[in-house]
């Protein structure tokens, strides 16, 4: 066990210091070690955009980074953008508008969409279709995504 580094990494407001092996993916990471199951991996080539989440404020694919890359930054998954007594203006307009159907893809597009909303506080249709372009969803049309988040951007500019 020579050969593992000393991680620092602050998730969700959390700092962890953990031990990992160089090639532990960040996906992994963030699932197995720190039980933040929310963070899901798909298609593990970065083209699904369910593993999305917030690196330093901006959204990354946490299947293409190993865990030693985030040494020293701020990450944030699902789990931090609200609690269940309080949650993000967009997991609010996703429950309303119908914004998820399974839910598999719904961690990668509100980390994706919380960042985007942050930049562009009010976005057009195609904007909003633009932002979304990676992250897939099989279950829906995207429509009620788009309609989530024209409603999250009402929601955060009058809040």
């Amino acid at each position: 066990m020579d050969n593992l580094f000393n991680l620092s990494i602050t998730v969700n407001g959390v700092l962890y210091e953990r031990q990992v092996e160089p090639r532990l993916l960040l996906s992994d990471f963030l699932r197995h070690d720190l039980g933040l199951t929310g963070t899901h991996v798909g298609c593990e080539h970065g083209v699904c955009g369910a593993c999305t989440i917030q690196f330093d404020s901006q959204p990354a694919r946490s299947c293409l980074m190993f865990a030693v890359m985030a040494h020293g930054h701020r990450i944030t998954t699902v789990e931090g953008l609200g609690t269940l007594e309080k949650l993000h203006p967009l997991q609010e307009a996703f429950k309303e508008e119908h914004g998820l159907q399974c839910g598999f893809c719904t961690p990668g597009f509100l980390t994706t969409l919380t960042s985007f909303l942050e930049e562009n506080p009010d976005p057009t249709e195609e904007e909003i279709r633009e932002a979304v372009s990676g992250n897939l969803c099989r279950c829906t049309g995207y429509q009620h995504i788009i309609g989530s988040v024209k409603l999250a951007a009402e929601k955060m500019r009058t809040n």
